[in-house]
């Protein structure tokens, strides 16, 4: 049977990790690593827009990937699921705002994008199925 949630869940998903970490590639200062990888695949251009990728659209695809790993809880309602996921994008949100001023906060940053990565791929080799029945899941 056809659930546009959870199509939306799974696609969501995937866009706000991509979205995040080329985000992240964008700013050379800030994320020398990633930012390293992005040039050596040629996108090396994207450093023109370090502002408009570092203060919208990182936290944008953050926050993006945090609600679509909520909302699908409410489509596998598997709680480890839900909570790996939901961990990467609180961290890369956490280290761009409150943690920023902190020299471990570009650390939080890569663990928290590896760990949207690392979920994503997770999800496409094994999707999330309904644990239970319609009746005897919890409302």
């Amino acid at each position: 049977m056809f659930n546009p949630v959870k199509l939306l869940t799974r696609v969501g998903d995937k866009a706000g990790s991509l979205g995040a970490v080329v985000s992240a590639m964008g700013c050379a200062m800030c994320f020398p690593a990633i930012a390293n990888i992005a040039a050596a695949l040629g996108m090396g251009f994207l450093g023109q827009w370090e502002g408009l990728f570092v203060n919208t659209l990182l936290p944008l695809f953050a926050s993006l990937a945090l609600v679509m790993n909520i909302l699908g809880w409410f489509s596998h309602r598997q709680w480890h699921r839900s909570l790996l996921g939901s961990m990467g994008p609180i961290l890369v949100l956490l280290s761009l705002y409150p943690w920023f001023q902190y020299g471990w906060s570009s650390s939080a940053t890569y663990t928290g994008l590896g760990l949207m990565v690392a979920v994503s791929i997770w999800d496409m080799v094994s999707p999330a199925s309904r644990r239970c029945d319609d009746e005897s899941c919890p409302a």
